[in-house]
């Protein structure tokens, strides 16, 4: 197939000539069979006579094409991704009659068939660049239209789209017999296609309604499969819903912008949801089967507020290319966790932004790949790759640090006066900075170049000087940043002290903000104070940047860490002692010894989730290779423990079994495994569910316990598509080369599975004990790269290059191979050297760690 992708130069060009698009027609019929669908495209649009231009179509076969009343020749202007359009008149209507294919990637039109029942499911996800793939389209966010949906399809099937779902008219039944309908959907406002939808299949739904500030009913409604409906907790997402709304719509000062709302729960979702307009579809794990841990709950929750959020930011005004792809992200993360902040559920919202958003931020601007938050975006295969940290946590942190520049109030009130001034259109960042800067009465073009234009996190720790009563003579933060991302930056921050009270809680005593500048800004109001026993630098985490503690706060963190009272000041220095590990500022070992000293009285659960995944990462790559066997086994002795310890059915109790399952790797560990599995050995309080018991099969897997015979049995008793997920994890990880082999075959190789199966084969594929295992694949993976990223799309290309890299053979010739490897990438594969250069990177910083752990 040609190349896909679409330059920022050629939209621009496109753009010029394409003045206005008026609207599409898509007629789908979802009758055709298992591979194709029909659709036919009309679209009406006014362009520079004469001109000439193309409309995206990813197509399995074009079979008409008429432009104005002529019939053009197919065959001539369509390559399977674009036609061409020649000759244009003032006021144009295309007619694009098509086959085009179903998916099983989770882009375009996905097509999953449900194991338990048979039945077929459908929907779109189309952000990026894959409305091409379901119908003609000029496929650039700042070319909006209106859209109307004529679906044919069988009649017992459900149909949403982004209007509200017609009564269907029943037509004559297909050749095989089974009776077809019409749904004749009316035209939504004004969209850009990437935020169009269509979902199809006999999705089954519960309804609710919202009645807003100004008094209009909005139709709720959750879909979700049939076989999936006993599990669906539909109270609890309403009500987080209807609290976004009304939240939402205060803030931001206009009523909801669409007709009805409906979220749906889809099967082999890439992402965690996406923001169709009044369609949103969502990771269908969100329905949670058996006992899901509060920090999943609350993740939930969050990706249930961000798209609400998106449907003003983002679908109600809507960025005019890419390059804004962070701001339309970043503020949908901002504004989730700020409604989440206020409910009384998940009022703790922003220790778990701390924990997982930031984390997840500082790593990503610490690789050699970082880029400036407003990011240079040329094509869409830039913007594929742009879904990183820095667009979503990175973005959001910055956010939350400009509201503390100009104030909460005078945000919202800038927020409230771009809706009002761009409803309906396209803008760039500058339109929301006006804004801004109107309401705050600040000049903002000092703080977005420093901001939005560089990369990179700076560091900042304390200068404390003190007399011989322990008052504090000097006080003054310290800014420093990275050699190859110098920039220094304005900060605004909070300084808290904190000392233990008669409970031997450690509690703030005292909390100064103030704006931090340049390399060193002293801070005369905290001169003649006695010194706390702990100082924490950025208290209430309003900055964006990496905190060190001085020496005596650092000994105080490290002895005392369980009995800091609250918990985003513990969070922050659970991230600092991270920070030193990742960096090789702090033996590995010690911050093994720090976790596992403390993670017991930790009462967060986003916080417990993030820990233990940090330790698994610090257990496999940064303790030296010497003394990884030791502490593993250690851990695990420890992390038992710590299950046994912890309150029966509590949520820390089922982290820890899960993550002593992941980490089981001696006789003894297994028979514990063994034991929780077939119910010979127990934990008090402690229920051992269906996906539970998958990852103890996994752990039996992975050590050797058990072969395929015992995981075909289990899939026997959970035939769904969670089971076949797990069980595909579980025979990649049989510690067997038949096993490894046949599971490269089929990811490598064949490249039969889905894509949600494909994750989980990678998953188990690296998931050994023995890395020896698998060396034998690292020079095949060098090998397969190239033709994989040429072949798949790049969802499945990601999961590989990303998910199969040998960065288990931690070594100086593993950085010398991908070093080769990178050398020979031409200047068009970007996003190949870009994945290629984070994982070197991994490998490189794991080098750096292990030797300073020995």
């Amino acid at each position: 197939m040609p190349g896909t992708n679409l330059t920022r130069s050629e939209a621009i060009e496109r753009g010029k000539t394409v003045l206005r698009v008026e609207s599409y027609a898509v007629e789908l019929d979802l009758t055709r069979g298992e591979r194709v669908f029909g659709s036919r495209t009309t679209v009406v649009f006014d362009a520079v006579p004469g001109s000439s231009t193309f409309i995206d179509a990813i197509t399995d076969s074009v079979r008409s094409l008429t432009l104005n009343g002529r019939e053009l020749e197919p065959a001539e202007l369509s390559d399977g991704v674009r036609i061409q359009l020649p000759g244009l008149d003032a006021h144009n209507v295309l007619v694009v009659d098509a086959d085009a294919r179903y998916m099983n990637t989770g882009e375009g039109l996905h097509r999953f068939v449900d194991p338990v029942d048979g039945e077929v499911y459908l929907y779109t996800q189309f952000e990026v660049p894959d409305s091409r793939r379901m119908f003609a389209v000029f496929e650039q966010p700042d070319l909006k239209a209106s859209f109307s949906f004529t679906v044919t399809a069988p009649s017992h099937w459900a149909i949403v789209s982004n209007s509200p779902t017609p009564e269907p008219e029943s037509i004559a039944p297909a050749g095989d017999g089974a009776a077809r309908s019409l749904w004749r959907f009316a035209s939504t406002p004004r969209l850009s296609s990437y935020v169009t939808a269509l979902i199809a299949g006999p999705y089954q739904s519960v309804h609710d309604e919202f009645v807003n500030s100004a008094g209009r009913p909005i139709p709720l409604a959750i879909f979700a499969r049939k076989s999936l409906m006993q599990y669906l907790d539909a109270e609890n997402i309403f009500e987080t819903t209807k609290r976004g709304f009304a939240f939402f719509e205060e803030q931001f000062g206009c009523e909801y912008p669409f007709e009805k709302y409906d979220q749906l729960f889809v099967p082999e979702f890439n992402a965690g949801a996406m923001e169709n307009a009044g369609a949103v579809t969502i990771l269908e794990s969100y329905i949670f089967r058996s006992k899901p841990t509060q920090a999943t709950v609350e993740r939930r929750a969050i990706t249930v507020l961000h798209e609400l959020a998106h449907m003003w930011f983002g679908d109600y005004v809507t960025m005019r290319w890419w390059d804004d792809l962070w701001l339309n992200e970043s503020f949908a993360e901002y504004m989730s966790h700020l409604a989440a902040a206020h409910t009384p559920d998940f009022g703790h919202a922003w220790t778990t932004f701390a924990s997982v958003e930031k984390s997840w931020a500082y790593r990503q601007d610490q690789l050699p790949t970082t880029h400036p938050i407003f990011a240079d975006i040329s094509d869409l295969a830039d913007v594929e790759v742009n879904f990183d940290g820095i667009t979503y946590a990175k973005g959001a942190s910055v956010l939350k640090q400009l509201v503390s520049w100009v104030g909460q109030e005078q945000f919202m009130a800038g927020v409230r006066s771009y809706f009002a001034k761009h409803a309906w259109g396209n803008t760039v960042l500058a339109d929301l900075l006006t804004e801004l800067e109107e309401a705050s009465g600040r000049d903002l073009s000092s703080w977005a170049a420093l901001w939005l234009e560089t990369a990179g996190v700076n560091t900042l720790a304390p200068l404390v000087e003190t007399d011989g009563e322990g008052v504090i003579t000097r006080f003054g933060v310290q800014q420093s940043a990275a050699d190859t991302q110098p920039t220094l930056r304005p900060h605004r921050l909070a300084i808290g002290f904190y000392d233990r009270d008669g409970e031997g809680r450690l509690i703030r005593t005292r909390r100064e903000e103030l704006d931090v500048e340049g390399a060193l800004t002293e801070v005369p109001a905290l001169v003649g104070t006695r010194r706390p026993e702990l100082i924490l630098l950025n208290d209430d985490d309003l900055a964006y940047a990496k905190v060190r503690l001085d020496p005596a706060s650092l000994a105080t963190a490290t002895a005392h860490l369980r009995d800091i009272a609250e918990s985003l000041p513990r969070t922050l220095v659970w991230g600092s002692a991270w920070d030193g590990a990742r960096d090789a500022e702090t033996p590995a070992r010690a911050y093994v010894d720090l976790v596992l000293a403390n993670i017991g009285a930790e009462t967060d659960s986003s916080v417990v989730q993030t820990l233990l995944r940090q330790l698994a990462t610090t257990l496999d790559f940064y303790v030296s290779p010497t003394a990884q066997a030791e502490t593993k086994r250690s851990t695990a002795d420890r992390l038992w423990a710590l299950a046994l310890d912890a309150a029966g059915g509590s949520d820390s109790q089922l982290q820890f079994v899960k993550a002593f399952s992941g980490l089981a790797a001696s006789a003894e560990h297994l028979e514990c495994v063994a034991g929780l599995l077939d119910g010979s050995l127990s934990v008090p309080g402690l229920e051992v569910d269906q996906d539970l018991r998958w990852e103890l099969l996994a752990s039996l897997a992975a050590g050797g316990r058990i072969g395929a015979d015992r995981i075909d049995d289990e899939l026997a008793h959970d035939n769904t598509s969670t089971g076949q997920c797990a069980a595909a994890l579980a025979k990649a990880a049989l510690p067997t080369a038949a096993s490894k082999a046949e599971a490269w075959h089929k990811i490598v190789e064949t490249g039969e599975l889905s894509n949600a199966v494909q994750q989980a084969a990678v998953n188990g594929f690296v998931r050994v004990h023995d890395a020896r295992l698998i060396e034998p694949y690292a020079e095949k993976y060098f090998d397969a790269v190239p033709r994989i990223v040429a072949d798949r799309t790049h969802a499945l290309a990601q999961q590989i290059v990303v998910g199969l890299y040998p960065a288990r053979q931690t070594t100086e010739s593993t950085l010398d191979r991908t070093d080769a490897f990178i050398s020979g990438l031409g200047e068009d594969q970007g996003a190949l050297r870009r994945m290629m250069l984070e994982n070197r990177d991994g490998v490189a910083r794991a080098l750096r760690a292990q030797a300073a752990d020995r």
